[in-house]
């Protein structure tokens, strides 16, 4: 890539406040940004995110995935801790749980009632296990591809619905689901977190985190403070983790308000854009650099 391009990627970043200069701990989403299209992390980006911890940064990923569907991830980066459901649960790398939040389950029916009708698929991960009424549903195969285990099908959500980690809504119908959005989260109030994950699901997470949790949570493990922290990311659940770091990164392939709310902009997930984004952005900013 020429230095022209690389320039015209880091000017395309729209945040207002300045990037920082030191950096400690890169945090970065999954799908859409740490695997490519086939749901793959490359040897690039394993050997960009080995660079990084030899040169002192800490490295944890988050994303809308159930922690289980990340396994393969976290094995491949070695990931010492990392976050599924948005943020809504913090496992280490044995999977073992370091904090753990629900759905409320009261927020949980109400936010079936509305979306149902609307013809959206209801998808319940609970119990470590991913449950559906419908095997056959448009997106279940992909989602099997990207979270690498079985659903369980169900013929109601029953009692799983009061240990709810993340209810999704999936539809063919993306206009609906944007226009859904703030409703089913006026809806639920303080119940849960209702954002979209990608253009075909709408993501009911437990109330009060995000990814930007997440990224605090990640920062206080680790000793570090939220100017240190670099973030990276494709879509608009990944703004909250924006808002709190100090170094703000977007895909390429990454939503326009994303790449508004960012320091600078890489290449695109089938690019290598995380590891492009280490090498470019983060480890000139690593310390003793």
């Amino acid at each position: 890539m020429s230095a022209s391009t690389e320039l015209a990627l880091e000017e395309r970043g729209g945040a207002t406040r300045p990037p920082a200069s030191r950096i400690r701990l890169m945090v970065s989403d999954v799908d859409g940004t740490l695997v490519n299209k086939a749901k793959e992390v490359t040897p690039a980006t394993i050997e960009a995110v080995r660079r990084l911890h030899e040169a002192g940064i800490a490295f944890a990923a988050v994303s809308a995935r159930p922690p289980r569907g990340m396994r393969l991830m976290v094995e491949a980066l070695n990931v010492d801790l990392f976050g599924g459901f948005n943020g809504g649960c913090i496992q280490r790398r044995d999977f073992s749980v370091v904090e753990e939040h629900f759905v409320s389950a009261e927020a949980a029916r109400a936010g079936i009632a509305l979306m149902q009708p609307r013809g959206a698929a209801v998808w319940v991960f609970a119990d470590d296990e991913w449950f559906v009424t419908d095997p056959d549903g448009t997106y279940v195969a992909g989602e099997i591809r990207t979270v690498a285990f079985q659903p369980t099908v169900v013929e109601d959500f029953g009692d799983h619905l009061t240990r709810a980690g993340k209810i999704v809504f999936s539809s063919t119908d993306f206009d609906m689901l944007a226009a859904s959005e703030p409703e089913l989260q006026a809806l639920v109030g303080a119940g849960a977190t209702a954002r979209r994950s990608q253009a075909k699901y709408l993501d009911m997470t437990p109330p009060g985190t995000d990814k930007g949790y997440a990224a605090r949570a990640f920062a206080r493990h680790y000793g570090v403070s939220m100017d240190e922290v670099a973030v990276i990311g494709d879509m608009a659940n990944d703004l909250p983790m924006f808002a709190v770091g100090g170094l703000a990164i977007a895909m390429g392939n990454g939503a326009a308000e994303v790449k508004e709310q960012a320091h600078f902009v890489t290449l695109t997930n089938e690019e290598d854009g995380v590891a492009h984004a280490i090498e470019r952005f983060v480890l000139p900013r690593a310390p003793g650099a």
